[in-house]
């Protein structure tokens, strides 16, 4: 019984110090600025440009020229709220836009009622 109770006592120990996993632990390679729209249920279900099934459910987005897989943090720079989101699409086409994030992305940083929003993309490495 005294075996059991150390193992249990030590193992919660362990976890009450492990670290919880982050979206991302690596570094930024590149910053940059701009503003970000949302794009949804038009294109849910349809194939995006690496090949994917969108799902406006999923945290991805659509960027000119980030290689495909690459991983952003998105920040809301009126809220400071961020989402790690992966690159599947090319896009925008809007002017003066410089990524767009699917629906779930742009809920997760409160752009989806207004539509579009300043944002601080960091590129993961």
């Amino acid at each position: 019984m005294t075996t059991m109770l150390r193992t249990a006592l030590t193992a919660g120990c362990l976890l009450a110090t492990t670290p919880f996993a982050t979206a991302h632990d690596g570094g930024v390679t590149k910053v940059f600025e701009g503003t970000a729209s949302w794009y949804g249920p038009g294109f849910h279900g349809r194939q995006t440009a690496n090949g994917e099934t969108y799902d406006m459910n999923d945290l991805t987005a659509a960027h000119p020229n980030l290689p495909f897989g690459t991983r952003v943090r998105v920040t809301n720079e009126a809220t400071d709220e961020s989402v790690v989101v992966r690159i599947n699409d090319r896009g925008p086409y809007a002017k003066n836009r410089v990524i767009d994030l699917s629906k779930e992305a742009a809920a997760d940083i409160g752009i989806l009622d207004t539509g579009v929003g300043r944002v601080t993309i960091e590129v993961l490495a």
